[in-house]
Parts: C-alpha cells; structure tokens; sequence
C-alpha cells in the first residue's frame, strides 16, 4: 500500500471513530417512546370528542330535566284540582287555604287525607308556592277560553257527581265565542312574587312566569296553567 493511500485510510479511520463517538451519546431510538406519543395524541382526540359530545348533548338533557319538572308539577296540581273537589263536596264552598285540603276531611271518627304535603309545592317555583286561582277571576276565564280552543268549541263534563257537578258550575262565567289570534303571547320570565289573596279560591297555577317544554290544553307557559275541577 502506498504512503499516501495509508495516509487516507487512517484519516477516514479517524473520522469513523469520531462519528461513532458521537453517535454514542446520544440516546438510543426506542419503539416504546414513540407509541406512548402516538397514544397521547389518541387520548387527546379522544378526549376533545367527548367534549363535543357532551356540548351537543347538553341542551337536550336540560330540555328532558324540565320537561320531567313540568309532568310532576301537573301531576300535583291536579292532586290539588281533585282535592278542591272533594272539599267541596263535603263542605259545599271552596277552600280558603291550602292548609285546609292539607287538614283533611272528617269521616266518621278521624280525618281523612285528601292532599299530600308534596302536592301542596308547586315543583317550577323556587318559593314551592302555588298561586291561588279565585272563583270566577280573569285568569280562570282565559283558561277556559284556552280549554275551549284546545277541546274543539266543548268543555269536559264537569262531574258525574249532580250536586258537586252543581257547586262548582257556579264559579263558571259562561263565555261567547271562541277568539284564536294566533299570536303567542311573550313570557315574561321570572317569577310572580304577588302575596295571594285571603278567600275561596277554585284552583292554583305555577309561579313560574316561564314557557314552558310541553304543553296543558295547548297552553305553553307555566303560570297560564290552571289545575282547577271545573275543567278536567
């Protein structure tokens, strides 16, 4: 071998050496590192449409809660419509208070429960209050107004019962024809805070002065709801 060629051989040699060197600090390539990366990246898309998910769904599950809200709430104001009716058919006027329905009935020697104390909250208020619907009031005429409309121009049999079917056709204001703007009226949202009246009254309604998810004879807002035994 030539001098010179000797002399390159061990220049590239050299050279050699240095880059192994080199090589040799640095950390070796694991397979491992790089999937925990590619795992990460599958955790975070995974968790980013989760979120999505759970954003789209959310107004849906709101919208179910209320609606479950508002069953229960008709569900107890007609509890409180039928325990008017059986006040009155025992005493032959209406209530004065809530207090009394919560009372009972007398029946023989005891009192007989016709109104649960769950019944007697109203479940879409935060107060818990029912508002109190008096005989042959404003409020208890629109709602005939809208039972009409709904029910196709025919009220619902008031009772099978002639004499309790008597008593409570005297807080009914007859009305003319039927009158369907179209036009929904705004809900002012909130709640009616109004101290209710002393005196009979004939049905309560909700507090909540809200639209509401489902509708009661066709009406969409929570405080135009009347539970009352005149219209059933």
């Amino acid at each position: 071998m030539s001098r010179n060629v000797e002399s390159a051989y061990r220049f590239c040699a050299k050279q050699d050496e240095s880059d192994c060197a080199a090589s040799s600090d640095r950390a070796p390539y694991s397979p491992r590192a790089g999937e925990r990366g590619y795992t990460l990246v599958a955790l975070l898309a995974l968790m980013t449409i989760l979120a999505l998910a759970l954003t789209a769904a959310a107004p849906s599950i709101h919208q179910q809660k209320q609606r479950d809200l508002e069953r229960e709430a008709v569900a107890r104001g007609e509890e409180v419509a039928e325990a008017i009716a059986q006040y009155m058919r025992v005493r032959g006027v209406p209530p004065t208070s809530m207090d009394q329905l919560l009372e009972g009935l007398p029946f023989a020697t005891k009192k007989v429960q016709i109104l649960r104390p769950s019944a007697a909250i109203d479940p879409l208020s935060s107060t818990g209050e029912w508002r109190l619907v008096r005989s042959r009031s404003a409020e208890l005429t629109s709602f005939q107004q809208a039972v009409l409309l709904h029910s196709g121009g025919n009220l619902p049999p008031i009772s099978k019962d002639a004499r309790l079917a008597s008593l409570l056709q005297q807080h009914i204001i007859p009305v003319g024809g039927i009158v369907n703007t179209g036009k929904k009226e705004e809900a002012p949202g909130g709640e009616d805070d109004s101290t209710n009246a002393t005196g009979p009254f004939i049905g309560v309604a909700s507090r909540s002065r809200r639209d509401s998810v489902i509708t009661y004879y066709g009406i969409e807002r929570h405080d135009k709801w009347v539970f009352t035994p005149l219209f059933r």
